[in-house]
């Protein structure tokens, strides 16, 4: 396998890493923090790995293939994170290798967990460069989304090369795609940092939220999250542009090209929507009738915990673990939902469900009428013969490692409640988790083993699991 090609855009990608550390320097360059030396050496380092990766594969006539593709995307992942954990470690946060590693991966593949405790007193660099981590890994997956996984086929994701080629009329070239959805991303990000100075944040935590809100990433620059504020307008601004980050952004592309109707007629939006409005209302009428909340207060709570952690955003207001066990229940099974395809968020996604919902539709009418022919369809156009197998293969393996994650952290000294929320927000990206880890608490006091494991799940999921699977394949390394 030539692996030129694949090292010569991780080097791209980690000179890319390399220019953003800029920012969070001159953070502490203004605000007075000395850790804008550490930044500084982390620039140079990252930098030079980069472009000699660069100098050292170029000039060479490039045709990405199907394995070169497979490795790049797992290799790429994994190289960001090892040096977006370099400030991390050579800050003044006193942090381990193992502890800036899994902050890092948190941040790239925007799962939001955190080990740092007293994010209230870190340096502004240290603040800044986890939201830009959040940031770049939230526009890494939609571009991976729009033009790898389809390519790949993976999990059902060729679905979606229709909605590209369609897209690709009006946009010749994937790189100018890849820019005008950068755009889109970018103007999100400017119009929710407004919203939040407007709300009344402070310009530094508004660009910081601003980022891991669209992002869907949930790192915040306080130890109590939005609970910090307790602010009914600052909720309703993250509430609107976290559901504005999950849905796809091929259609805001379409929208803002004058197409409205893809947007407001996709079924995977409708559902996404309909999903988020039935979990709210269900956990408004439980807080208010069983637990004796306010409806007001109820339906602050509920709106802003159940829109949080659907989209894997993993922000919070409050601790939901005291709410009982049916709001933890329902809080859990939409943790594993995710958003829509094409968006920035995690999870098993909608369109899956579509589709699943689709097939069981099909095999019910052939029950009932044996020598009917039924065809399965998503948005209203027949569903290709290799998604089905290619969706229930997802659902399998998802069950599979997620299972695998569990019983692992469990060997490791986590009890029951940790180990199973634990495995459900790092492989499907959302954040906080049940118990000990749950959002009044960090991951901090977990042993270094659950961390690495933890870490490997964040991977997996973002990743979309059989991308980082197959390369354990015997099979794949064979000529």
């Amino acid at each position: 396998m030539d692996l030129r090609p694949v090292f010569y855009v991780i080097g791209i990608l980690l000179s890319i890493l390399a220019a953003s550390m800029i920012l969070p320097m001159l953070a502490d360059l203004y605000f007075g923090y000395d850790d804008w030396k550490v930044f500084f050496v982390c620039i140079v380092i990252t930098g030079f790995f980069g472009g000699s990766m660069i100098l050292s594969n170029a000039g060479q006539a490039f045709n990405m293939k199907l394995r070169q593709a497979f490795l790049l995307t797992t290799l790429s992942w994994l190289f960001l994170a090892v040096f977006a954990a370099l400030p991390f470690t050579l800050s003044d946060m006193g942090m381990g290798f193992t502890d800036a590693f899994f902050e890092a991966m948190s941040g790239i593949t925007t799962t939001g967990s955190t080990v740092i405790i007293g994010l209230d007193d870190a340096p502004a660099g240290i603040l800044l460069w986890r939201a830009i981590l959040q940031w770049l890994g939230g526009i890494g997956i939609i571009v991976m989304a729009l033009s790898v996984l389809p390519f790949l086929k993976v999990g059902g994701m060729q679905l979606f090369r229709t909605e590209s080629s369609e897209n690709e009329k009006a946009v010749p070239r994937a790189a100018q795609m890849a820019s005008s959805i950068g755009l889109i991303y970018l103007g999100l990000t400017v119009s929710c940092a407004l919203c939040y100075i407007w709300a009344g944040l402070q310009p530094f935590d508004a660009i910081a939220h601003a980022m891991t809100t669209i992002a869907t990433g949930g790192f915040s620059t306080f130890d109590a999250s939005f609970a910090h504020y307790n602010a009914a307008w600052k909720e309703i601004v993250a509430i609107i542009f976290m559901l504005l980050g999950s849905l796809p952004f091929v259609l805001y592309l379409k929208a803002v090209r004058g197409n409205l109707k893809p947007l407001l007629a996709d079924s995977q939006v409708r559902w996404f929507l309909s999903i988020v409005v039935g979990a709210i209302v269900t956990l408004v009428s439980y807080l208010t009738l069983n637990q004796d909340m306010a409806f007001g207060e109820s339906l602050r709570r509920a709106s802003f915990n159940v829109v949080s952690l659907i989209t894997g955003t993993g922000y919070s207001n409050g601790d939901y673990n005291q709410w009982g066990g049916f709001a933890v229940s329902l809080l859990f099974f939409l943790m594993v939902v995710g958003g829509c395809a094409g968006s920035t968020t995690c999870g098993i996604k909608i369109f899956r469900f579509q589709v699943l919902y689709s097939i069981v539709s099909m095999q019910i009418k052939k029950l009932l009428h044996p020598h009917g022919v039924f065809i399965p369809h998503y948005n209203g156009k027949p569903i290709p013969q290799d998604v089905p197998v290619s969706v229930m293969s997802f659902f399998f393996m998802y069950a599979l490692c997620f299972s695998l994650l569990a019983v692992a952290l469990s060997y490791v000294g986590l009890d029951f409640l940790e180990a199973m929320s634990g495995a459900a927000t790092a492989i499907s990206n959302v954040g906080p988790a049940l118990g000990s880890i749950g959002p009044a608490s960090t991951f901090a006091h977990l042993p270094d083993s659950a961390k690495w494991i933890l870490s490997a799940g964040m991977m997996l999921g973002r990743l979309e699991l059989f991308t980082v699977l197959v390369l354990l394949y015997p099979g794949f390394w064979k000529r």
